[in-house]
C-alpha cells in the first residue's frame, strides 16, 4: 500500500474559494478512483494561497481484475441493433451471452498499474474542476478549449510513494517540484515523498493544513490582546478568511486614533472587518477599544513594526471616510431623508418604499390602538373579552398590568404574564399611555426605513436600521423610536434576538406582516424552493414574535385591517388570505420542530378550521401532544379509529365541528339506508329499545364529557378538555367489546352508528383524531 501527493499550484486562490475546493478535489479523485475499481483508506485536502493539494492514503499497486457485463438487444431485434452491440464491444457474435431473450457482453478487465490510472485521472480531474469563477492565460487563451482553473496554473506535483506519476496538462508537466513561501522560501523544493510533503513545506515557512493556520491565528490574536489589557472581539468567519490569505500566518496588533471611537462601534467592526480583514478588541468595560488585529504574512525582521504601522495608515483612512459619512448623515434629519424613499421602487405591484412605509406606520398605529401590542397575552382582534376603551390605557411598572387610564379613578389591573415591555427602573420616566404609545409606534415606522438613502447604509448595507436608530438617537427622537428603527428587521434568522418593547414589536411586525400581506395579495407566492422576497424568513420572524410575546390576534382580522389601511384594491385578497392560512400552517411546522412538536398533530387542530389564532393553536397542539402520548390518549386515539372506520364504512360522514364549536356537530347520513339523524339516547329523545349496559355506559360518559369538553374549551383550558375526553376511553373500550353495532335490528344498528358519530363528533371538537399518525 502506498500514499498518493497530489499538489496544484497556482497564484492566490480567493480564500471563499478554499474550503469548496478542497471538498470538490476529494470528490473528483475519489470518483476517477471508483471508475476504476480502486479506492483510497483516507483523502485528505489542504489550501494555501498558493496550493491545493490532496494526500490519498494507502492505494494498492494496481487495480483488481473485474469482470463487466453489458446489456444488448432482445434476441428478436433486428439485425442492426445487434450489429452496433457488436462493434460498440468489439466482440464476435458467439461470444455474448444470451439470457431471458436478451443478449449481454460479459467483458473481463485485467489489472491495471495504479500510476497509469493515476496519470489518466489527473488531466481528467483538472479539467472537470468546477470553480466558481475561474480564467484562461496566456497565448492559448485565444481558444476556447484552453484550459481554465481559478488563476493561472504553474506546477503540479504527482508523487506516488518517492515515484512521479508522469502525466502533462496545458503543458504543464507533473513532477516532485514546488516553491515554499513567496518570500521566506529559498528556490524549489524536490518533495522526496507524501509523507515528507507538509515538513517539507514547513522548512519553506508555508503551513501546509489550513486547520492548524487558523488555529495559530485564533490563539496568537487572542493572546495579543490579552497582553495588552484587552479582549478580542471573536470572529471565526475573520479567522478562517485570514488563514486563507496567509501560508506563515503571524497577527500583530496595532492602534488606531481614538478619536474615531466617536464614531458608533459597528461602524469601525464592520470597516475593519470588510475592508482590511482585521480584528478589533473591547477594554475591559465591554467597550470599543483604539486596537486592531492584523495578520502578516512574513516575518519581519522588525516584529512587524513597519506592517503594523503601514496598517494603522490604512485603517485611519477608512475610518476617516467612515466618519465623513457619518457626520454628513448626521445633518440631514431622518425626516427630510424619508422624502427621497418614494423615488425608490419596493415592487412593482407595490409601489414604492414611501408606499410601504405608509402602510407600516398605519398598521402599526392600528396593532398599538387595538390592544395587540400593548395588552398580547390577554386580549387581540376578535377574541373575548371584547376590548373596550383602549385609548389612555398605561402599563404598570410594578406589575406587568394593563389598567384604564384618563381622568377617572384607576380601575383594576388586569395582569399580564409575561409583562410585553421593559420596565422602567425605579425614579425613571413615568409609563406611556397607550395613545403615547400608538404614537410612538406610527413615528418610528416612518422613519424606519429612511437610513436606506444615507451614504454610510449605501457603503455598508449590512448597518441598515442599526444606523437609523443611532441618527435618530443623535436627532433627538424619543429613545423607544430609536430603538425601534434600529431593530425593526429583527429577528432576522434562527437564533436572533426577538424585539420585546412594544414600539419596536408594534414597527417589526407591521413591516413583517406588510410584506407577506401585500405579496399574497398579488399572488406572489413562495414556490418551491424559490422564494425571491424572503416570505418565509419573514413569515417565521413573525412567529418568533407572536410565540415569544403570546400576542393574540386572528389572522382575518389582520388581513381585513391591513386591505382597509393600504386604501387599494387587491384582486387577489380573497385568495391570498386562504393562502396565508396555509402558509403560516407550514411555517409554523418547521418552527415547531425543533421543539419537539408533532407535525401531525398541527395538522390535526388545522384541520378542523376557522382556528386563525396561533397561540391558542398551538397551546392546543401542545396538550395534544401531552394527551396522545398517555395510554388514556393511545386508546382513546385507537378507539377513535375504529368508530371511525366503521362510520366510513357504512358512509356516515359528519362535519368538522370549527375550532371552538360545542361537542354537539352535526352529524349527517351519506347512507340513505340509515334512519335520519338524532340525537341517541338524549332525555327528549328516548331510544325506542333499552340499551346494553356498556351502550348506556357510553351515552352516561357522553352526556358528562361533551359539555365539560365545551367548556374547558371556550375557556381555552385544554388541558381539562384532554382529560374530559379521557372519561371516554374505558366506556369507549367496553362498548366495542359487548356491543354488536351492526345488530340485524335496523333501529338498533341506526342508533348505535349515531352513537358513534356523536363520539365523533365529540373528539373533534379538540381536533380532527384522523389527522393523527399511529
Amino acid at each position: 500500500m502506498t500514499d498518493f501527493l497530489l499538489e496544484l499550484r497556482s497564484e492566490e486562490i480567493p480564500a471563499r474559494m478554499q474550503d469548496k475546493a478542497r471538498d470538490d478535489l476529494a470528490r473528483l479523485f475519489a470518483a476517477e478512483l471508483a471508475k476504476a475499481g480502486l479506492a483510497a483508506a483516507a483523502i485528505d485536502t489542504y489550501a494555501t494561497p498558493r496550493r491545493l493539494a490532496l494526500i490519498a492514503r494507502d492505494l494498492p499497486a494496481e487495480t483488481a481484475a473485474v469482470s463487466e457485463e453489458l446489456k444488448g438487444p432482445r434476441t428478436a431485434a433486428p439485425p442492426q441493433a445487434l450489429d452496433g452491440f457488436l462493434r460498440k464491444t468489439g466482440l464476435a457474435r458467439d461470444a455474448l451471452v444470451e439470457r431471458d431473450g436478451v443478449y449481454y457482453a460479459v467483458i473481463d478487465k485485467p489489472g491495471r498499474a495504479t500510476d497509469a490510472v493515476l496519470a489518466e485521472a489527473i488531466p481528467a480531474i483538472v479539467r472537470a474542476f468546477p470553480w466558481p469563477k475561474s480564467m484562461r492565460w496566456g497565448d492559448a487563451s485565444a481558444s476556447t478549449e484552453s484550459l481554465r482553473w481559478v488563476r493561472p496554473l504553474h506546477g503540479i506535483v504527482a508523487l506516488l510513494g518517492s515515484d512521479v506519476v508522469p502525466c502533462a496538462i496545458a503543458g504543464i508537466v507533473s513532477g516532485r517540484s514546488t516553491v515554499g513561501h513567496r518570500f521566506h522560501g529559498a528556490g524549489t523544493i524536490e518533495i522526496l515523498s507524501p509523507a515528507d510533503y507538509a515538513d517539507q513545506l514547513r522548512a519553506a515557512h508555508v503551513v501546509l493544513d489550513q486547520d492548524e493556520r487558523r488555529a495559530l491565528i485564533r490563539t496568537r490574536a487572542a493572546a495579543l490582546a490579552a497582553e495588552a489589557g484587552l479582549v478580542l472581539v471573536e470572529d471565526e468567519g475573520l479567522v478562517g478568511e485570514n488563514a486563507g490569505l496567509t501560508e506563515w500566518p503571524v497577527p500583530l496588533l496595532g492602534r488606531f486614533d481614538a478619536a474615531f471611537l466617536d464614531v458608533p462601534p459597528e461602524v469601525i467592526q464592520l470597516t475593519a472587518r470588510v475592508n482590511q480583514k482585521y480584528f478589533v478588541c473591547r477594554d475591559a468595560a465591554g467597550k470599543l477599544a483604539n486596537a486592531f488585529v492584523c495578520t502578516a504574512n512574513i516575518d519581519a525582521s522588525d516584529g512587524g513594526a513597519k506592517i503594523v504601522e503601514g496598517n494603522r495608515k490604512v485603517l485611519a483612512a477608512r475610518l476617516s471616510d467612515a466618519r465623513f459619512f457619518y457626520d454628513t448623515d448626521l445633518k440631514v434629519p431622518l425626516e427630510e431623508q424619508a422624502k427621497k424613499l418614494d423615488k425608490i421602487v419596493f415592487h412593482e405591484k407595490l409601489g414604492t418604499l414611501a408606499d410601504k412605509v405608509e402602510r407600516v406606520a398605519k398598521l402599526a398605529r392600528w396593532l398599538v390602538e387595538q390592544g395587540i401590542i400593548l395588552l398580547g397575552t390577554e386580549f387581540g382582534v376578535g377574541l373575548p373579552p371584547a376590548i373596550q376603551d383602549r385609548a389612555g390605557s398605561t402599563i404598570d411598572p410594578e406589575l406587568g398590568t394593563s389598567a384604564a387610564g384618563g381622568g377617572g379613578a384607576p380601575q383594576a389591573a388586569t395582569p399580564v404574564e409575561p409583562p410585553l415591555h421593559p420596565q422602567p427602573a425605579a425614579g425613571g420616566p413615568p409609563p406611556r399611555t397607550g395613545e403615547e404609545l400608538a404614537d410612538l409606534a406610527e413615528r418610528a415606522a416612518r422613519l424606519c426605513k429612511a437610513d436606506l438613502v444615507t451614504g454610510m447604509v449605501g457603503e455598508f448595507p449590512e448597518l441598515q436600521g442599526l444606523m437609523g436608530g443611532y441618527y435618530a438617537a443623535a436627532q433627538g427622537e424619543p429613545q423607544e423610536v430609536a430603538d425601534a428603527i434600529r431593530d425593526h428587521y429583527k429577528p432576522v434568522g434562527q437564533g436572533d434576538d426577538v424585539p420585546t418593547a412594544p414600539v419596536t414589536v408594534a414597527v417589526s411586525l407591521a413591516d413583517k406582516l406588510d410584506t407577506l400581506f401585500g405579496f399574497f395579495a398579488e399572488d406572489e407566492r413562495p414556490t418551491g424552493s424559490k422564494d425571491p422576497f424572503a416570505l418565509r424568513r419573514a413569515a417565521l420572524a413573525i412567529l418568533a414574535i407572536q410565540m415569544q410575546q403570546q400576542l393574540r390576534w386572528e389572522l382575518t382580522a389582520l388581513y381585513d385591517n391591513w386591505i382597509r389601511l393600504s386604501g387599494r384594491e387587491y384582486l387577489q385578497a380573497a385568495g391570498g388570505l386562504e393562502h396565508l392560512r396555509y402558509f403560516f400552517a407550514d411555517r409554523l411546522k418547521v418552527q415547531q420542530r425543533e421543539a419537539g412538536v408533532r407535525h401531525d398533530l398541527i395538522d390535526a387542530v388545522f384541520a378542523l378550521g376557522g382556528e386563525d389564532d396561533l397561540v391558542r393553536l398551538l397551546a392546543r397542539v401542545r396538550a395534544l401532544q401531552a394527551f396522545v402520548t398517555t395510554p388514556d390518549g393511545t386508546n382513546l386515539l385507537a378507539g377513535y379509529k375504529r368508530a371511525a372506520n366503521i362510520l366510513k364504512k357504512e358512509g356516515y360522514t359528519t362535519a368538522s365541528a370549527p375550532a371552538n364549536a360545542g361537542a354537539h356537530g352535526q352529524v349527517a347520513s351519506a347512507n340513505p339506508g340509515l334512519l335520519p339523524a338524532q340525537e341517541h339516547g338524549t332525555p327528549d329523545k328516548p331510544l325506542s329499545y333499552t340499551p346494553e349496559n356498556a351502550e348506556a355506559a357510553l351515552i352516561t360518559a357522553l352526556d358528562s364529557a361533551e359539555p365539560a369538553a365545551a367548556a374547558a374549551i371556550e375557556a381555552e383550558n385544554f388541558e381539562r378538555a384532554m382529560a374530559a375526553l379521557a372519561s371516554l376511553r374505558a366506556p369507549i373500550d367496553a362498548f366495542f367489546e359487548t356491543v354488536t353495532v351492526n345488530d340485524a335490528d335496523q333501529a338498533k344498528r341506526a342508533a348505535r352508528l349515531r352513537l358513534l358519530a356523536r363520539v365523533r363528533t365529540a373528539v373533534h371538537a379538540v381536533a380532527d383524531f384522523s389527522r393523527i399518525e399511529g
